[in-house]
């Protein structure tokens, strides 16, 4: 028992998330209320993501509203597999036709920020390197034999990854240290990071559309509670004050 608590301690300590691959992930500047960000991140997943992925548990619509759109916004840079603002969002690619092209039907990305956290996908979108290996001619650190191509890899450009050995447990095995650029792409680094944490505030954001409402509303509801305790407190006090 004392060792389940110590896990779920570190776990908890900040900066020392750790991803199925053995990789530190990076801490994800979310910020929901940064409604730009959120639109250059869904501009950047129905561009990038939505022609495989689908999110069939947001609404076109939804999405306007809550990132302050219009109809005609989305309908002009986001909709591209429909012309009805209220249809969720689907792909055009059947499972049938994924199953022939990837091998499997590439997953929902609906909720996957929640199944995964923001630290995650802002790593995974940050670690892609060349590996002639396989079938894509990329891998990457946060999903070890990851199963789809590098697709931002024009705004990224293309890098191979600075290996280092290091004895662990007796055996020697070898790290990623860095990374070394190859392929230039259409963004610096800089530009790259921020394009990538756009990319997981939305994608944040679509995993629990009404998560600022919540929050927002919790803080009424602790301070009626805390008010309410007050009164809670002295009435008791009041009925068991002749009580010895």
């Amino acid at each position: 028992m004392k060792k389940f608590i110590y896990a779920l301690l570190i776990a908890a300590l900040p900066g020392l998330t750790i991803a199925a691959g053995g990789v530190q992930l990076d801490k994800a500047p979310i910020d929901l209320h940064d409604k730009a960000s959120l639109q250059r991140g869904a501009q950047l997943f129905a561009n990038y993501c939505l022609s495989c992925h689908s999110a069939q548990y947001m609404r076109f619509n939804r999405m306007a509203r809550d990132l302050e759109m219009s109809d005609e916004q989305v309908r002009e840079n986001l909709m591209f597999t429909t012309d009805k603002v209220g249809e969720t969002m689907n792909v055009a690619m059947s499972a049938d036709q994924a199953e022939t092209w990837f091998g499997t039907a590439p997953p929902d990305l609906s909720v996957l920020a929640r199944a995964r956290g923001a630290d995650y996908l802002y790593t995974y979108f940050r670690t892609f390197y060349v590996d002639d290996s396989r079938p894509f001619g990329v891998n990457n650190a946060v999903f070890p034999d990851v199963g789809m191509p590098h697709v931002l890899w024009e705004l990224e450009g293309l890098k191979k990854p600075i290996l280092e050995k290091v004895v662990h447990g007796g055996e020697e095995t070898e790290v990623i240290t860095g990374y070394q650029q190859v392929t230039e792409g259409s963004m610096t680094e800089a530009e790259y990071d921020r394009a990538a944490a756009d990319l997981t505030n939305f994608m944040v954001y679509m995993a629990e559309p009404i998560r600022t409402e919540r929050e927002r509303l919790g803080w009424w509801v602790l301070g009626f509670l805390g008010v309410f305790f007050v009164f809670a407190y002295l009435l008791k006090k009041e009925y068991w004050r002749d009580v010895h």
